[in-house]
Parts: structure tokens; C-alpha cells; sequence
């Protein structure tokens, strides 16, 4: 039995890191809520578990996460645990992609992100506890070829997580900051390049899980990886340029 929480709530759970997550936590005794769009699967992951729960979820509409928040609360108690992971990708060049695209990924991964924090913060808040996991990615370390409407949402993501940190010491909540590296999962499968260090959604789990068991702000993976890409963050133009280029051929 899991000793740290007891009630968890997992956006983007359908597929990839979220539902392995959903499965990690639920295995340990956590009571799981799990939210997407995709009602199907949400439904096939809670017939495989016991404490799973399902709840469909648009996080572009404010109203509707705060509806679900007050569902999942008033049945399974006081989420102690938020993982907020709902996203999508497209790699798009940005010079053709259609600015609709960058609406949509921001509206979506970061937009979603804040729909789901605001009614949640505000009930952490008042009890002076809870734990929330923000789901950013490497991606928003620097700029990217093809991640033209994906990685500037990753970057807001970082720089939302790192203030709210800092506005939240010592009230109990604590926020974390989750930035993977390549994960095996339907929206990588899009890339068209190699994809150094790509791990498991199960084995990415394990490294979120034991993060959050920690103390430390940021839960960045793989690790080597991870070391390359906060020296490139710190690369002049002229150096960092070039390498971006030879990364996607």
C-alpha cells in the first residue's frame, strides 16, 4: 500500500505515460481518477483495475474540469495527487504550419494545463496540502526544428511550473515540474527521425513515481540525455544552431 497519497487524478491517461501511470499508482493502492476525451479508453482502463475511475475530460473547457474535480472529490475524497499530462503533437515545420495548428497545441497543452489548475490549486490551497505533477518535456529547453507549435507550449509550461513553485512555498502544495525525454507512445511514432535514449511509457512512469517520492522540484529523464540538453540550454546561438539542424537531418 502506497503511504504518500490516496487519491490521484491523471489527465491525458488514455494512452502513453499517462495510463502506465494511472496502472503504477493504482498497483500500490492509490484510488486513480483518470481523464481524457477519449471515453473508450479511459472505459477499458478502468475495467482492467479496481481503483481505477474514469472521467471524460475536454481540458479546453473550464467549466467542465472544474465539474469533474468536484465529481472526482466528492467520490474517491480530496485529490492529494495531480498529474496534469493532457497534450498533443504534430511535428510541423513552422513555416508551413497553419497557425490554427499553434492555436490548437496552445489551447490544449497549455491552456488545458491551466483550465485543470486554477479550481484545483484553489481547493489545495484552502486544505494547505496537495501535490500537483505539470507535464512538460526537454522540447521546451530550446527551440526545435518541426516543434515550431509543440515547444513553445513545453516552454510555458516550465516557466508556469517554476513561478508557481515559488509562489506556493510553504503552503503545502507542493508543484512539481515533469520533463521527459523520448517516450514509446502514439504521438513519437510521428517523428520521422531518430530518437536517442526513447524509453517505455511503463519505465517512464517509474521515473515520475520515484521523483515524486522525492523532494526535488524538477523530474527530468533519461538522465544522460537529460545532462546533454541542459548544456546545449546554455550554448551560444552560433553553436546551438547548427547542432539543432543535425539533430532531425
Amino acid at each position: 500500500m502506497n503511504n504518500k497519497w490516496v487519491s490521484a487524478w491523471i489527465t491525458g491517461a488514455s494512452q502513453g505515460i499517462g495510463r502506465a501511470l494511472a496502472i503504477a499508482l493504482a498497483d500500490t493502492g492509490v484510488r486513480v481518477a483518470v481523464s481524457a476525451r477519449s471515453a473508450g479508453e479511459l472505459y477499458r482502463l478502468e475495467s482492467e483495475h479496481p481503483l481505477i475511475t474514469s472521467h471524460p475530460l475536454d481540458v479546453t473547457v473550464p467549466e467542465m474540469t472544474a465539474a469533474v474535480l468536484e465529481t472526482i472529490e466528492s467520490t474517491q475524497g480530496a485529490v492529494d495527487l495531480a498529474v496534469l499530462g493532457a497534450g498533443i503533437y504534430e511535428p510541423i515545420p513552422g513555416g508551413i504550419a497553419n497557425p490554427s495548428v499553434f492555436r490548437r497545441h496552445m489551447e490544449v497543452n497549455y491552456l488545458g494545463v491551466v483550465n485543470v489548475l486554477m479550481p484545483l490549486l484553489a481547493r489545495m490551497k484552502v486544505r494547505g496540502a496537495g501535490q500537483v505533477a505539470i507535464m512538460g518535456s526537454v522540447a521546451g529547453y530550446r527551440g526545435l526544428p518541426k516543434a515550431a507549435p509543440y515547444g513553445p507550449t513545453k516552454a510555458a509550461l516550465i516557466n508556469l511550473a517554476e513561478t508557481l513553485r515559488t509562489e506556493f512555498s510553504g503552503s503545502g502544495v507542493d508543484i512539481r515540474l515533469v520533463n521527459p525525454g523520448f517516450v514509446s507512445t502514439r504521438l513519437t511514432a510521428k517523428n520521422d527521425f531518430s530518437m536517442p535514449a526513447i524509453m517505455t511509457p511503463e519505465r517512464a512512469a517509474a521515473h515520475i513515481i520515484r521523483g515524486l517520492e522525492g523532494s526535488g522540484f524538477e523530474i527530468a529523464f533519461p538522465r544522460r540525455f537529460v545532462a546533454w540538453l541542459k548544456i546545449a540550454r546554455v550554448l551560444p546561438y552560433r553553436l546551438w544552431l547548427p547542432l539543432a539542424r543535425r539533430m532531425v537531418g
